[in-house]
This record gives structure tokens, sequence and C-alpha cells, in this order.
């Protein structure tokens, strides 16, 4: 099929679907997780339909040429794309590294939790016969509070923070689902890319001699590179053993400055300029909580399922993504 408008008429609702094949809909499918989730998904070659807000936007993410087969659909075609999908995976959401508003904090909140019902109305309405098997539902390592001392694993409580509440309704909207449909919850880190996320950020800052540590630097940055992230959903779409709270963070969290220090190490620049704390407060308002106080999580779920890391050190994470050519 192809980027086109999608209709009732133009689904098959999965009667053609090879036996080996899966028809994934993904929320947040622009972001910086779900585009490297369509490369993957695609290059198995699986079916993939993107759940969009913006269908220009979409395609200027995922032009026709390079992504041939791709679905997308606009939020009043979302049903026919979720009727027939083998899976949903729910990655969508306002980034949260920008200064808290009341606006923002509503909209942090909303663009989860609105996203999540409507997406679990629209499984749960689906026909029997057509509807998904599997849900995957994103979800924060934000649950747990913020902490320089304890270490989280999936049975910790959630915090009592803005963030901490954020996930609790977001993953009590997924939770909502059709019990016949496995549903697994990732919490996800910090994930560690070049093309999306905080290392976006740093990276060209520390080419510029500018890049040092934010705050104290001792807070723990529990942290995944964006190719485990992917794996471990693509993991949960195909194994049934991967449902429930799973945590998405590589073994072994790091303290900031170390980070930036590995980081500034594998650059070839020096890690020499840390961001006083009140800059941080004046740029993000409350939102520096994000950067200023951080959380020890472990993976305790994905290592008693045995999934297989690629990246546990940070320093060889770091290196395999400084040296990778951008992806179209």
């Amino acid at each position: 099929m192809s980027t086109s408008p999608v209709n009732s008429s133009s689904i098959d609702s999965g009667a053609s679907q090879k036996a080996d094949e899966m028809i994934v809909s993904i929320t947040g499918a622009t972001g910086f997780i779900g585009k490297r989730l369509v490369q993957k998904l695609q290059a198995d070659n699986h079916r993939v339909r993107v759940l969009a807000r913006s269908r220009s936007k979409a395609l200027s993410v995922f032009p026709v040429k390079d992504y041939p087969g791709l679905e997308i659909a606009e939020e009043p075609e979302w049903g026919n794309c979720i009727q027939g999908s083998t899976a949903v995976v729910n990655l969508a959401g306002t980034p949260v590294s920008q200064k808290w508003t009341p606006e923002i904090k509503k909209d942090i909140m909303e663009s989860r939790t609105k996203v999540t019902s409507k997406v679990v109305d629209l499984i749960n309405s689906s026909q029997d016969e057509l509807c998904p098997k599997v849900l995957i539902s994103a979800t924060a390592i934000g649950y747990y509070g913020t902490s320089e001392t304890s270490v989280f694993d999936e049975n910790s409580p959630s915090g009592n923070d803005y963030l901490a509440e954020v996930c609790r309704e977001w993953e009590a909207a997924a939770l909502r689902v059709n019990k016949d449909v496995k549903t697994a919850l990732i919490r996800i880190g910090l994930v560690l890319g070049k093309e999306g996320g905080a290392l976006a950020k740093m990276i060209p800052q520390f080419k510029m001699f500018a890049g040092g540590p934010m705050g104290s630097g001792r807070q723990w940055i529990s942290w995944i590179h964006v190719d485990d992230m992917v794996n471990l959903i693509y993991e949960a779409l195909c194994n049934p053993a991967y449902k429930g709270v799973i945590n998405g963070t590589a073994p072994n969290p790091v303290r900031l400055s170390e980070l930036c220090n590995h980081l500034g190490s594998t650059l070839g620049r020096p890690s020499w300029l840390p961001i006083p704390e009140f800059v941080l407060k004046f740029a993000l308002g409350e939102g520096a909580c994000l950067v200023l106080e951080g959380q020890n999580v472990i993976p305790a779920r994905a290592k008693e399922l045995g999934f297989a890391f690629k990246y546990t050190d940070v320093r060889e994470a770091l290196r395999s993504i400084v040296t990778e050519k951008t992806q179209a």
C-alpha cells in the first residue's frame, strides 16, 4: 500500500497477511524512537501503519520513495488501521524537555493520556476477529520519582512529583485495554542516539568546547541506546513473555558527570564547562528537575526475560553513536 489516505476500503484487515508477518499500528511514529522502529519493522518485512496527527508531517519524515508500502492515517482513520492490526505501539507524547508553563504541563499530561485513551477505546471497540493481540504502550522512569541514593526496579513504588503523576495516569489509561490483549508498559529512560533526545543537543555543544555536566553532575542517568530501546519494543511485539511493566534502561546507570566525561573523551573535547543550577531553572523552570535530579533505575524484568542488550557500557554506546552515519 502507499502513503495515500487510508480508508476502510484500502485496509484488508490482515486478510492477506503472511503467516510470519506482523501488521503494526504506531502512534508517535515520527519521533526519535518511532522512526527507528518503523525502519526496523519494514526491514524485517512487516507492515506498518502510522497513526499520525498530520499526514504532511508524517510524509516529510517518511517519504514514499524511502518507505514503500507504509500506510499513513490521520485521526479519523485510526480505527480502520487498528482493526486488523496484529499489534499497536503507543509512543505519542509532547516532549517534556521544555519550560513547564501551566499550559505546557497540561499538554504533557493530555498528549499522553488522551491519545492512549483513544487508542485503547479503538482497540476495545474492534470486532473480535480483527482486534489487535498486543499493545505496547510507552511510559517513563519518571514514574519512580527522583533520588541520589535509591535504586528502582519494576516493583518500586511511584514517586510523588508531577512526572510520577503523569506516568501513573498514562499507565492507567493503557491498562483499560481489553484483558485479552497482551499489554506491555515500557518505562523508558534517557534514550541515547544521534538523531534525537538529549544527546542530539549535547554533541554540538561539546564540539564547540562548551560541554559539561548540568547542576551537581552527581545525578543518576538511567540511559539506554536507541537500538536497544527499539529492540526491546520489537521483542515485546514478538515474545508472549514480554508483558506487564518493563524498564527501558541499560543495566549500568551512570552519574551525569561520568556520562559527560565519556562523551567529551569520545569527541576529543573537554568536559569542563558545567551549567549552573540557576541557569537551568531560569531556562526550564520546574522542568529543570529533569536534568537536576535523577534516578538509578535497573532493568530487572528485561534481564529476567533474557533480553540481550547490545550496549551495557555507556562508553561503547557513545562511541557507536558518535561514529554512526546519520540515517535518512
